[in-house]
């Protein structure tokens, strides 16, 4: 495994690469850059802009590195992870 994701099970970042054709992306944060699969994308969707800023899970993957679960779209860019959360 990869070294160890941020603290606490909620992240937050942006989508910095997503490609539809093969429904992968990677939301970067503070803590690093974790990959995710369009499935992983809340509320059903199969595909989200680049830009977009987002909170995420961090959980272990496949192939022994940390993957963003839970990709949802943030309301409000200035959000932070507190402390309840990290």
């Amino acid at each position: 495994m990869s070294p160890s994701p941020p603290a606490g099970p909620v992240a937050v970042g942006t989508v910095v690469d997503f490609d539809p054709a093969v429904g992968l992306g990677v939301v970067e944060s503070s803590g690093g850059r974790y990959r995710f699969h369009c499935t992983q994308i809340a509320g059903g969707s199969r595909t989200i802009a680049v830009g977009t800023p987002v909170r995420f899970e961090v959980k272990p993957g496949r192939n022994g590195a940390w993957e963003a679960a839970g990709v949802s779209p943030r309301l409000d860019t200035n959000e932070r992870v507190t402390s309840d959360e990290a």
